[in-house]
């Protein structure tokens, strides 16, 4: 037998006796908790759309009561297709659809309830916009899933067991219906007041007990093995704790087993979770491309901008979570062309600033390393699933970068190889310059990495770049770290605010030093005024149309107006009442809210709040504006929102 050639021979013994080596070096061991392969496969995601759209669209409502006719429902050119292609070109990798919200509304053919589209004029009672959804993201490749709200301030039984059954049969519906679904989506409002088949009354119930969820996370897991299941508190991923879009700096994918419910008071925790977690939830941030969730056509011209969208997508994907971004659909059935362009332009924005990693090409030298398949060059492979370890017990450890010349630079990624658990608890980012080591100079601080970690900070030039990692739970698991260089970057905003231009009012019975801060421009500064009602005298007669409040928006927002009654006069003793509702979701979501009525001549308007998020809390207001103008005042606020309330006048 002609025997191999020696070389090939010795190629192949030097081959064995590498993956014999490889083979040698035991992986780390995960430290727990750790994350299911589907919570794994959810976190790569990145980002993906969240669609808004019902009755509330066609009756210019966020929170619906309940009581719209399903007849005003018609959207004459609805395409689903449209939707989904505007997603694939944002690079989104799924959308999930909001089938039934707190109005209880459903946008598919149930049999369960005639508040649904088959008694709309849409396709004549025969449309399924669920189906219709779902069929265009198999077309176009990108996941689907459903949003459903257990609360249902339509039906007449809500609070009662009869519900429950109920709501678990419309989940079994969406659950069997619509091929896989890769998310459920369970609202943590609950309870309140609502049409409930016409009593208009208020229905509490036990946000801890009243729906037995773990009968739906059995559910879920039998038909729908792989979706993630969302609520506050998980388990699958959690509610970040606000709705503007941003996880903390700080960012641990843990909670306390049972601890965090539906209407958590401490939901504030959820933008860091809990660092003594014994649980796997990492955070999903929910935003709005618009100020609000449904279509309004007053916010065409506040679609967040690209800026704006970029800044997001740093301080969620980049802060350990995932960006799930809200397209309010309009009454036509199509995503406005404002906020396409927009979010394509972020999209392509953020892959621009992202595209050529600096460090694929350097040299790099750990300062510890485990060895065998978990080499330095691992971090620097592209691959998520191979990733750089220390040994055993070494907590701290550092990666040195060498260029072959000076390279500008002004953004760092770090990963953390996750199925083996969240490990690192701070690290520093230096470049050289000379002799001398130097920190970065960023905004934030640079504790916590996960699945991605993305540090944005001041232009540097240097021929080393060093990632010291200072602390970890255990040895390090580094997937893949990068540098970058985006010469065209924008990280800063200026306050909307700063902008204003009012005329001069007095607010009645208020000390005037308290007073001045409602009207000194500074969204850092906020009047507390006992009671709950303000007085305010614009000086003289104006025809009015108009109101504009934006809620305290510090971390715990003071002194927030659930619902409101504006009354308007030529003095004080002829005030009547102009408007009156709900600042609908305004707890989670304190955004500028807009009230319109019919033109009426007013010296004085009185805003009194008729419910309070918090009944022990007194009115908390950063700004009052009234400006004078031929239309409607509408503004454009900038990231990150201001504090202010507005009065829009003729």
């Amino acid at each position: 037998m002609k025997k191999p050639p020696i070389v090939t021979s010795i190629s192949t013994a030097v081959f064995s006796l590498f993956l014999a080596g490889c083979q040698s070096v035991p992986a780390p061991e995960a430290i727990l908790p750790v994350p299911q392969e589907k919570q794994v496969n959810w976190q790569k995601m990145e980002t993906y759309a969240f669609v808004h759209f019902g009755l509330n669209t066609f009756n210019d409502r966020e929170w619906g009561y309940g009581d719209s006719d399903p007849k005003t429902f018609n959207p004459a050119r609805l395409d689903c297709e449209q939707w989904v292609q505007t997603f694939v070109h944002s690079g989104m990798k799924g959308v999930i659809l909001t089938a039934k919200h707190h109005d209880g509304f459903c946008l598919w053919p149930t049999q369960l309830t005639e508040y649904c589209i088959r008694n709309t004029p849409y396709k004549d009672g025969k449309g399924d916009i669920v189906r219709e959804l779902s069929d265009a993201c198999k077309k176009y490749g990108i996941k689907f899933a459903v949003y459903l709200s257990p609360w249902d301030r339509h039906q007449a039984n809500y609070g009662t067991p009869e519900y429950v059954d109920y709501f678990y049969k419309q989940l079994n519906e969406l659950l069997t219906n619509y091929g896989d679904v890769f998310e459920i989506w369970f609202d943590g409002a609950n309870g309140g007041d609502g049409w409930y088949g016409g009593a208009k009354d208020v229905r509490t119930i036990d946000r801890k007990t009243y729906y037995d969820y773990p009968r739906a996370y059995k559910m879920i897991d039998e038909l729908q093995p792989q979706a993630v299941i969302f609520s506050d508190g998980g388990p699958g991923c959690r509610w970040v704790g606000n709705e503007s879009g941003f996880a903390g700096a700080t960012n641990w994918s843990f909670l306390r087993a049972g601890e965090v419910y539906p209407g958590y008071p401490k939901y504030r925790e959820l933008q860091y979770g809990h660092a003594d977690g014994n649980q796997w939830v990492a955070a999903e941030c929910d935003v709005s491309i618009r100020p609000g969730w449904f279509y309004h056509p007053e916010e065409d011209d506040k679609v967040k901008t690209v800026d704006q969208l970029t800044d997001l997508y740093y301080r969620s994907v980049g802060h350990n979570a995932t960006l799930l971004l809200n397209f309010p659909v309009d009454r036509n059935g199509l995503i406005h062309p404002t906020d396409s362009l927009n979010a394509v332009s972020f999209h392509q924005r953020v892959q621009k600033e992202l595209a050529d990693n600096l460090l694929s090409s350097a040299k790099v030298v750990a300062s510890d390393e485990r060895g065998g398949k978990f080499r330095v060059c691992a971090a620097t492979d592209g691959k998520y699933e191979t990733y750089w370890a220390t040994n055993d017990g070494v907590t701290s450890a550092d990666l040195t970068f060498t260029f072959t010349q000076p390279t500008k630079m002004n953004r760092v990624m770090i990963q953390e190889y996750i199925p083996l658990g969240q490990r690192v608890k701070s690290f520093v980012v230096e470049y050289k310059e000379g002799d001398q080591w130097l920190p970065v100079k960023c905004n934030e601080e640079t504790t916590t990495v996960g699945y991605k970690r993305l540090l944005r900070f001041e232009t540097v030039e240097t021929e080393e770049l060093r990632i010291r990692f200072t602390d970890a739970r255990g040895c390090l698991c580094i997937s893949e770290a990068g540098a970058y260089y985006a010469p065209d970057a924008t990280e800063n905003y200026t306050s909307a605010t700063s902008e204003l231009r009012t005329f001069p009012f007095a607010i009645l019975g208020v000390d005037a030093e308290e007073a001045k801060k409602c009207s000194d421009k500074n969204d850092q500064t906020t009047a507390l005024i006992s009671g709950k009602e303000i007085v305010i005298d614009l000086g003289e007669n104006r025809t009015i149309h108009s109101f504009y409040y934006l809620p305290d928006q510090s971390e715990y927002s003071k002194g927030l107006i659930s619902s409101y009654e504006l009354s308007a006069g030529t003095t004080e003793e002829t005030m009547q009442v102009v408007a009156q509702g709900e600042f609908s979701n305004i707890r989670n979501n304190p955004i500028l809210q807009n009230v319109y009525f019919s033109p009426v001549e007013a010296r004085y308007l009185r805003l009194k709040a008729t419910r309070m998020v918090d009944e022990s809390d007194s009115l908390g207001i950063a700004e009052i504006g009234c400006q004078q103008s031929l239309s409607r005042i509408l503004f454009v606020l900038s990231a990150p929102s201001v504090t202010s309330l507005f009065i829009g006048l003729i």
